[in-house]
């Protein structure tokens, strides 16, 4: 199984970005699949995350400006992210938890400037 994440670039600030998580292989037993990211000189955090039920939930500072979503034909998770601030800067990754395991995506870039 691999997560290939990608749609991340340079944006200005107010821009939006559509990031995606494009699975291969077969995962079974998901509990959720999540977005986190990591800024430079920062611990990675966690972003927003849905589970297969479709229910969502997002970190406080992406509220009502980032949006989760999947498409079950495609394996793919996606990532909406409107209103860019250059505090959202960071490498974005994609995360599928298991009942058996997590995987990870390799991550992709978001740069916001100002």
């Amino acid at each position: 199984v691999q997560l290939q994440a990608s749609g991340g670039g340079l944006v200005q600030a107010g821009g939006s970005l559509r990031l995606s998580c494009a699975a291969s292989g077969s995962i079974i037993g998901v509990k959720a699949m999540r977005w986190y990211r990591q800024a430079p000189g920062k611990e990675r955090e966690w972003v927003a995350g849905i589970i297969p039920n479709g229910s969502v939930n997002y970190a406080d500072s992406v509220e009502g400006r980032f949006s989760i979503s999947r498409d079950r034909a495609k394996k793919t998770v996606y990532l909406q992210m409107n209103t860019l601030e250059p505090e959202d800067t960071a490498v974005y990754y994609c995360n599928y938890d298991t009942v058996y395991t997590t995987y990870w995506g390799q991550g992709t870039l978001v740069t916001v400037s100002s």
